[in-house]
């Protein structure tokens, strides 16, 4: 259903740290980086047919987080949601909603983490229980 999902940083260098750390967690290695000929930087992560991508913002204004979303990110364990979320917070995330573990709910079992980004981004990490 996506090719792409793509949010804005304000310091493009520093998301790069933070999102080769956190989405190292889940196997995904260097991004392709990538000059626009607009000159803008683009940081493009490639992983099992998906790809996540950070740029600076085209129109030149500051980016920010959308009100309301959500970029979740498959685990394979709960152990991977944990490191995903640690890992999150030791490079410059910060922690939002309740603590790494498992939901229960109508869509079943899973075991959640939310963290934002350094630049507001929501980010949740998702194992689903089976």
């Amino acid at each position: 259903m996506f090719n792409h999902i793509m949010v804005g940083s304000n310091d493009i260098e520093r998301s790069k740290s933070f999102y080769d750390a956190v989405l190292g967690t889940l196997g995904v290695g260097e991004p392709l980086r990538n000059k626009a000929g607009s000159g803008h930087i683009r940081l493009f992560y490639r992983h099992d047919g998906n790809t996540f991508c950070v740029t600076e913002p085209i129109d030149g204004k500051e980016a920010a987080p959308a009100n309301g979303g959500t970029i979740a990110f498959k685990c394979s364990s709960p152990e991977q949601v944990q490191e995903f979320h640690d890992t999150a917070v030791a490079h410059g995330g910060q922690t939002i909603e309740e603590p790494p573990g498992l939901r229960e709910s109508n869509l079943g079992a899973m075991y959640l983490a939310y963290v934002r980004d350094p630049d507001g981004n929501k980010l949740c990490a998702i194992y689903r229980v089976k």
